[in-house]
């Protein structure tokens, strides 16, 4: 290959083109009309438009980014990660088309896509699986039947997704039907498909993975695991490398299974074997990611591999450059920078940057896909920046970490980090690892920053004064220089009044759905809405009895704190 087209956006697009350029050739964007000012952008050798609308008009459109290949010149095609990358039509396409498709080949992407047929697969070679539906859902009512048949809590996942998209966990029989709906609309936003499964879900699991590379030659390594315990949402936030407190058999179980699955599929790429470990100790397989992962820095650090690098000579045709498992040097840890509020339940916080301070020193490393005065849209996901770690511990790692995230500094929009700080104060995850997929929610959902005294940084002007000679920083309210301060202090309550009754919106985004028909009557705490944004739901209940009148169309889009309705 010559010239790659990066069939994607954000922090995972500039990851691609830099290594492109590390391999000596040249780089292709894309961008939607959001985009327009993203670093992928500016930073490629080439850039080209998709056009203004939602994912599906833009970054899901096969046939814009081919033409874009035709007209560039590109001769191969990387997907990077989410959007395309596991849609097996795509990378047909790519190949249809004369050019190089960076990935496995559509077939194998269709059947380890497939999570009922990549529970075959597994259960061929002999991994560890629990119970599954025998194929795709229908309906809710199959959804229902299925708990039943197997017990509760069970998982409700995308058959063709991956990254915790249309993925629901139920844990009452009252509340399947509609999470089988809600992960429907979910796969079929972020992946074009609604079909959907369900299998056991294992309680307070820990969730560890093998990084496979493998290429053309028969050559299958497994590069190491990690652990992406720390959730939200079925969204990881921290990852880490090696997986800590396994044990050897352990170890050695999720190894020989990730390396005999890709096998027996006849993979070629990098890819990613999931399992879940349960705190007694059982061990299943959960899925296959036939793509780069989100957190592929955590083994690129603890192995020494560039793992991009290596998915473009496997497309080259070139053998991997590593024979077997390499011994980890040190421990590495990644945190998720995104765009959403901690504070109030980790709601989407698009907007623009005003102030962008990255940390730097020994062992850190930062994949960013913005910098002070970018644009964070609210069409995509949240995700910024990636923090990754290392030191030749995972102590050392999480020391450094702790510095990491204090000289971090993001204004303008909200983020993650004061919740990555507070999780490194936490004896569960920093000493005893006692973390599970869904300890966020159930013993770290009482975290909050501390209640805001002041303006938000994004409203002052910064300076400094010296008192004796030592500095200190002052923060001004931009309003104290602004000419329209004397009319914002004349506001009255009456402007801020809120109805009774009224229906807010939680956050930025669009109104997905009304779960209820205008006049009907509600109960108090009953789920009326669903506003989407940066491809995650959010609930709307009614904080009241009465009868719910809506003011806000299927589709519009809304702001925080936006009425949208009224229940009287």
């Amino acid at each position: 290959m010559k010239k790659l087209l990066i069939a994607n956006r954000g922090e995972i697009a500039l990851r691609i083109l830099r290594a492109a350029r590390d391999y000596g050739i040249q780089s292709v964007a894309i961008y939607a009309d959001a985009d327009a000012e993203a670093l992928h952008v500016a930073q490629a050798d080439e850039a080209w438009g998709l056009g203004a609308g939602r994912p599906s008009e833009t970054y899901l459109d096969i046939a814009k980014i081919l033409e874009i290949a035709r007209k560039s010149g590109a001769d191969a095609v990387h997907p990077g990660y989410g959007f395309l990358s596991e849609r097996a039509e795509f990378a047909q396409a790519v190949i249809d088309a004369g050019l190089i498709w960076v990935g496995p080949a559509p077939q194998v992407i269709t059947a380890l896509g497939d999570k009922v047929e990549a529970r075959r697969i597994a259960q061929s070679v002999g991994a560890p699986l629990v119970r599954g539906s025998a194929g795709m859902l229908t309906s809710g009512a199959e959804a229902v039947a299925f708990a039943r048949e197997v017990g509760l809590p069970m998982a409700i996942k995308a058959a063709f997704g991956g990254g915790g998209r249309g993925l629901k966990v139920a844990r009452r029989l009252d509340e399947v039907a509609d999470l089988y709906d809600s992960a429907v609309r979910e796969a079929t936003e972020a992946f074009g498909r609604g079909d959907c499964y369900a299998e056991q879900f294992l309680d307070k699991p820990r969730h560890v993975e093998a990084q496979v590379l493998a290429d053309s030659h028969g050559n299958v390594v497994v590069l190491g695991t990690r652990d992406c315990s720390l959730q939200r949402r079925n969204q990881k936030l921290v990852e880490e490398a090696p997986a800590p407190f396994l044990t050897d058999d352990q170890r050695a179980r999720v190894h020989a299974s990730a390396r005999a699955i890709c096998a027996a599929a006849g993979y070629t790429g990098a890819g990613t074997v999931e399992f879940l470990l349960s705190q007694d100790g059982v061990l299943s397989f959960l899925e296959v990611n036939t793509r780069l992962q989100v957190e592929h820095p955590v083994t690129e650090e603890t192995t020494g591999i560039d793992i991009v690098i290596e998915q473009l000579r496997i497309a080259d045709g070139l053998p991997l450059s590593v024979t077997e498992t390499p011994a980890p040097r040190g421990h590495s840890i990644e945190f998720r920078i995104n765009a959403e509020d901690p504070g109030r339940g980790f709601l989407p916080a698009p907007g623009r940057i005003t102030r962008f301070r990255a940390p730097s020193g020994p062992g850190v490393r930062l994949d960013s896909a913005v910098e002070s005065g970018s644009l964070v849209p609210g069409l995509y996901d949240s995700l910024m920046a990636k923090l990754i770690v290392t030191g030749a511990t995972r102590e050392q790692a999480l020391a450094r970490a702790r510095r990491a995230l204090a000289e971090f500094e993001i204004e303008g929009v909200a983020s993650v980090l004061p919740f990555h700080r507070a999780v490194l104060e936490a004896p569960e995850f920093a000493q005893e690892f006692r973390v599970y997929t869904n300890w966020i929610e159930s013993e770290f959902n009482d975290f909050a920053p501390a209640p805001r005294t002041e303006p938000a940084s994004s409203d002052l002007i910064r300076s400094f004064i010296e008192i004796d000679g030592k500095r200190h920083l002052l923060g001004l309210p931009a309003g104290l220089f602004s000419a329209a301060a004397p009319a914002q202090s004349t506001t009255t309550a009456e402007t801020l009044t809120v109805p009774e009754g009224a229906l807010l919106s939680p956050g930025f985004g669009t109104l997905q759905r009304w779960m209820v028909e205008d006049g009907a009557e509600v109960e108090q705490g009953a789920v009326v809405a669903i506003v989407e944004a940066m491809k995650m739901e959010t609930q709307v209940v009614a904080p009241a009895r009465g009868h719910l009148s809506q003011s806000v169309a299927i589709g519009a889009s809304v702001e925080a704190g936006m009425v949208i309705g009224q229940v009287r």
